[in-house]
């Protein structure tokens, strides 16, 4: 940290028992591929185990999208040796959730650290092989087009990161969303389809188990090989995705639908998750929308009442991703006004930067959010999870230092590179 302790936020020094502790961790990696990783915390009675899958939207064929998603489900609908996941687990006094995004799927289970072998059995099994049939097929395939109906084409606005992908991404796979590019794709998956998927991604060396919790390192080894060790090792998967090509000149659209305000949607290319310049648009991105104190919101809906609300953020994608502004009207306010207002606030960055003040500010923000993060076992679990499919699973104690060590001059230079008009995609969606 840059501040002497006595300068240091109440909040911060609240959290200082976290900051300062290193999150310890095993690492071995089974015969056929599948890596686990032990982090013991014997403050918890708890056990998570978490398994991640290296395999997101931006893994699919362009013509059948939304398959990733659509297996999330699946995976909960019963496997080769247990027909329902969720019953022994519950009996074991666990819970269980999953989610998915364009870069990963990763499930998550959190029980008594006692009946923690449940859960590999449970996990193991799926690994092996679901029971794959047409009825659970059936049954996930209606819920997953029942929700891309209600949040996707029902809701207002809900088509809107749908049509403004397309237009931020002419070629990388990110130019749809996790749900899927169209309700179609879902609607017409086959059992052949989903077997094939599974093949291919659903294998240990395309998956990464993280253990946390009251636990023995020796003991996870043992369960480990008992329950994974022997599940075939299949053929690893090489992601060869087309690279987005870099944006020469600016892109809009517009939209007009049956919504209560005009909505202003920007965008512009930054970097992956790996390069160190990603550290400095995380920063911008809550300097320019982190909260009520930002920049856009103190200028655009405080002061000027141009915005009914403002943000700025970024996806955290794998691969090179977007830094977004997103924000609704005031009713009655020219939207080319309201843009024209958001580029004066880049250009006000752009060149006369940012005061050491503020720039410690929002990493003092950072710094909290990931320590309150890493209070979580089954936290913990995931964050380790991530790093190590990132490619180094020790960023979960470094990562700060990455932050921290982002200049003011950084910042202005990275807002100059990415705010370049020629690197700009704006949606002006409007009521009718």
């Amino acid at each position: 940290m840059n501040q002497s302790l006595n300068e240091t936020s109440p909040a911060t020094l609240r959290l200082l028992p976290y900051i300062c502790n290193m999150i310890h961790f095993e690492k071995f990696t089974l015969a056929n591929g599948l890596r686990v990783l032990v982090h013991e915390d014997k403050s918890t009675p708890m056990a998570v185990v978490n398994v991640l899958y290296d395999v997101g939207a931006r893994d699919e064929n362009p013509e059948k999208t939304g398959f990733a998603h659509l297996f999330e489900h699946l995976m909960f609908g019963g496997s080769k040796n247990i027909p329902v996941y969720d019953e022994p687990l519950q009996m074991a006094g666990g819970e269980n959730n999953a989610y998915t995004t364009n870069d990963l799927t990763n499930y998550y289970c959190q029980l008594p650290a006692e009946n923690i072998e449940t859960a590999f059995w449970l996990e193991s099994d799926r690994m092996l092989s679901l029971a794959f049939s047409e009825k659970s097929l059936d049954v996930q395939r209606k819920v997953v087009s029942e929700e891309f109906k209600e949040h996707y084409i029902n809701k207002p606005y809900g088509d809107a990161w749908h049509k403004f992908r397309e237009l931020i991404y002419t070629t990388h796979p990110y130019r749809w969303m996790t749900i899927g590019k169209e309700l179609k794709h879902v609607e017409d998956a086959r059992l052949q389809d989903v077997k094939d998927f599974f093949f291919k991604h659903y294998t240990p060396p395309n998956a990464i188990l993280v253990v946390a919790g009251n636990v023995e390192t020796t003991n996870i080894k043992t369960l480990a090989e008992k329950w994974f060790g022997d599940i075939p090792a299949g053929v690893k998967y090489e992601r060869k995705l087309p690279q987005e090509p870099k944006q020469t000149g600016p892109r809009q659209m517009e939209v007009k639908a049956n919504v209560p305000l005009d909505a202003l949607y920007k965008a512009w290319h930054i970097y992956s998750r790996t390069d160190q310049r990603y550290y400095t648009a995380d920063l911008i991105t809550d300097i320019l929308g982190g909260g009520g104190s930002s920049r856009l919101y103190q200028s655009l809906v405080k002061e000027k009442q141009l915005f009914s609300n403002i943000d700025c953020y970024h996806f955290g994608s794998t691969d090179a991703g977007v830094i977004a502004i997103e924000g609704k009207l005031v009713k009655g306010v020219d939207i080319k006004l309201a843009d024209v207002a958001i580029e004066e606030e880049l250009k006000k960055l752009q060149e006369n930067g940012i005061s050491e003040a503020e720039l410690e500010k929002v990493k003092n923000k950072t710094e909290s959010a990931m320590a309150f993060e890493d209070m979580s076992v089954m936290n913990r679990a995931s964050s380790i999870a991530m790093y190590e499919l990132l490619g180094d699973a020790d960023l979960i104690n470094t990562e700060l230092s990455r932050y921290q060590a982002v200049t003011a001059e950084q910042v202005k230079e990275q807002s100059r590179i990415i705010f370049d008009i020629n690197n700009s995609n704006t949606l002006y969606y409007l009521a009718n």
